[in-house]
């Protein structure tokens, strides 16, 4: 294989191998500050232009309900839901799921985006970090080790 060849699969690996290491810190984080922020008046008004249709406002809607735990018993929760209301307040369309989807979608592949950015600037330094390793291990003299007979 060629040195230029092999150096760009080289790089294609670490590259890998820092976003596969960024992306695992950075998602869950994104998830959950998604999930969070899933509930505020913002995500309603951010997401009701893509979801309600036309002419009417995105309201975030609160309800409270029960579900059941692994055990079998019911517990309190809180539901969350979108509703599109028009100039008169009347509900038009109620979303329980595409909602969450978008919104979590959403900061998923902000995550991804980050993360792969992250990766081109720390792969380069990464890289030498590798390559001096690797090279003062090869550079050693391991004649020295050797006893006189």
């Amino acid at each position: 294989m060629k040195p230029k060849a092999a150096g760009t699969l080289s790089g294609c690996i670490v590259w890998i191998i820092v976003f596969g290491t960024l992306i695992s810190t950075i998602l869950p984080i994104a998830i959950m500050v998604s999930v969070f922020t899933s509930m505020t008046g913002f995500a309603a008004r951010a997401l009701g232009p893509a979801i309600c249709p036309e002419g009417t406002t995105a309201e975030s809607y609160s309800y409270p309900t029960t579900t059941t735990d692994e055990y079998g018993n019911s517990q309190p929760t809180t539901a969350y839901e979108l509703h599109c209301l028009d100039a008169n307040g009347v509900l038009v369309k109620n979303d329980t799921i595409l909602f969450i989807v978008y919104w979590v979608g959403t900061f998923i592949l902000i995550s991804l985006v980050i993360a792969a950015l992250l990766a081109f600037v720390l792969a380069m330094p990464a890289g030498v970090f590798i390559t001096r390793i690797l090279n003062s291990r090869q550079k050693m003299d391991y004649s020295t080790n050797i006893e006189p007979q």
